[in-house]
C-alpha cells in the first residue's frame, strides 16, 4: 500500500481548478483529524485569496477587519522561511490579542502550524493546519506531521499556480517531482535521513535523486544544487 501522503499529492496532482484544491484541502482536514486546513495567497500587490476550511463568516470578517495588516502569523512567516508554529509568534499586543479572541469566536482553533512559501513575481502565500487542543498534544501532531505538510504545502502552491492567469512559464529543465521534493525538504534544514523518512525511500535511494538533481542543475554539490533550484523557481520555500 502506497504512503496516503503520497495519495494526498496524486489527488492534489490531478486537481484542475480552485474547486478541486477546496475539496482536497477537506479531505486533508478529515486525514488529519484537525479542525481547519487553509491554502491563502498574497500576491505582490497586496491582493488575496485562498481556499480552505475556515467559516466563510470569518474569512468575510477577516477581510473587512483588514487583519491582514496586524496577524501575527502573516507577519511572523512573511520574516521566516521555515515552518512556524503560532505559539512561536508574538501575541503580546492589543490588536493580535482582540484578533486571536475574535477568530476563536469564529471557530478557528488555538493552535496553528503555518508554512511560508515564496513563488514568482512576488508571491507569498501560506499553507495551515489549525486545531484546538493543549500544547503537548499539538507539538507531538507537528512532530510527527512536520514533513509531509511541508511537501503537500509545496504542491498545493504549486497547483495554484498553475491556475493563475499570467504565471511565469515552467523553466525548460525541470526536475522530476521526487528530485523537487527532495530538495525542497533539504532546503528547509530537514537532515538526509529525515528527507528519507518522509519520502518513504531508503537514503541510497535518496542519494540517486540528488545526484540527479545536481547533474540536472550543474552543481558541485548538494548545496550548489539546492541554491540553483531556487534561483531558478524549480523549488520555493
Amino acid at each position: 500500500m502506497k504512503p496516503r501522503v503520497e495519495q494526498i499529492l496524486e489527488a492534489l496532482e490531478r486537481a484542475s481548478n480552485l474547486e478541486d484544491l477546496q475539496s482536497v484541502l477537506e479531505k486533508l482536514r478529515d486525514h488529519f483529524r484537525v479542525d481547519h486546513i487553509v491554502y491563502h495567497w498574497v500576491n505582490s500587490a497586496g491582493e488575496q485569496y485562498g481556499c480552505g476550511t475556515y467559516d466563510l463568516d470569518w474569512a468575510a470578517r477577516y477581510q473587512e477587519k483588514d487583519y491582514l495588516r496586524i496577524d501575527p502569523v502573516i507577519q511572523g512567516c512573511f520574516q521566516r522561511f521555515h515552518p512556524v508554529d503560532w505559539n512561536e509568534l508574538d501575541w503580546s499586543s492589543r490588536a493580535a490579542k482582540a484578533l486571536r479572541a475574535d477568530a476563536i469566536a469564529h471557530g478557528v482553533g488555538n493552535q496553528g502550524f503555518s508554512v511560508p512559501i515564496r513563488g514568482p513575481n512576488g508571491q507569498f502565500a501560506l499553507f495551515t493546519v489549525n486545531h484546538t487542543c493543549d500544547d503537548v498534544l499539538w507539538a507531538r501532531f507537528t512532530e510527527l506531521h512536520r514533513s509531509g505538510l511541508i511537501l503537500i504545502a509545496y504542491h498545493c502552491n504549486q497547483k495554484a499556480l498553475e491556475f493563475e492567469p499570467g504565471r511565469t512559464p515552467a523553466p525548460a529543465q525541470s526536475l522530476s517531482p521526487r528530485e523537487v521534493d527532495a530538495l525542497t525538504l533539504l532546503a528547509l534544514g530537514q537532515s538526509r535521513a529525515q528527507v528519507a523518512d518522509a519520502l518513504s525511500i531508503s537514503e541510497h535511494t535518496l542519494r540517486v535523486y540528488i545526484e540527479s538533481a545536481r547533474f540536472k542543475l550543474g552543481a558541485l554539490n548538494t548545496t550548489h544544487a539546492v541554491a540553483r533550484a531556487i534561483s531558478r523557481g524549480l523549488i520555493v520555500v
